[in-house]
């Protein structure tokens, strides 16, 4: 069973030996924000798996043969931190990372984010996500996704957790104040890596 950490003060002495973080959870809760942060105050390069594995321009999927290769090439780096849920390649992800950052705000959280993301970025294409993709309304199926993240998504992650990365350290972030806490937490060693 993975080793869920209680409080982010506890993370601290992962933080400053682990060279792979995977952030996942729902769209819409700050993943790729708090990925993009840690990034830069880690000096870690960061992948995001929208852009560089998921997404073609126009919105078009990569297959799913050529996304494996992508992933696999990309988890056997040295060092990294990548957002993304899509549990299809947890059993290449998880053997690789050096701790798990869990997102798992509430659903109304997260449906905000998603509010206050297409209302910021309509028609133009996030950071983290791939050239050719600019950000649209959701449609009836994403806004579900999100809805049932925790009761349909979550079980696949523990499930996924417990089978490929029994002793996982896994920091769960459940408030935006949590993720800001931890954001502040890295500042205080961020420039002795």
């Amino acid at each position: 069973m993975p080793s869920y950490i209680p409080e982010i003060e506890d993370v601290l002495p992962i933080l400053q030996t682990a060279r792979r973080f995977l952030v996942i959870g729902c769209s819409g809760g700050g993943k790729s924000t708090l990925s993009r942060k840690l990034s830069a105050k880690l000096n870690l390069p960061y992948i995001s798996m929208d852009r560089d594995f998921f997404w073609l321009p126009g919105w078009v999927k990569r297959p799913k043969v050529e996304e494996g290769v992508l992933i696999a090439a990309s988890v056997a780096q040295d060092r990294w931190i990548m957002d993304g849920s899509g549990p299809s390649s947890f059993d290449l992800r998880f053997p690789r990372t050096d701790l798990v950052i869990w997102v798992r705000l509430p659903r109304l959280v997260c449906l905000w984010g998603l509010v206050c993301r297409v209302a910021s970025s309509f028609g133009r294409v996030r950071p983290d996500m791939a050239p050719g993709c600019p950000e649209q309304l959701p449609d009836r199926e994403f806004l579900s996704y999100i809805w049932n993240f925790e009761q349909r998504i979550s079980p696949v992650i523990v499930n996924m957790l417990d089978r490929h990365a029994p002793d996982m350290p896994v920091l769960t972030l459940k408030s935006r104040r949590d993720i800001d806490a931890l954001t502040e937490s890295v500042q205080e060693f961020a420039n002795v890596r």
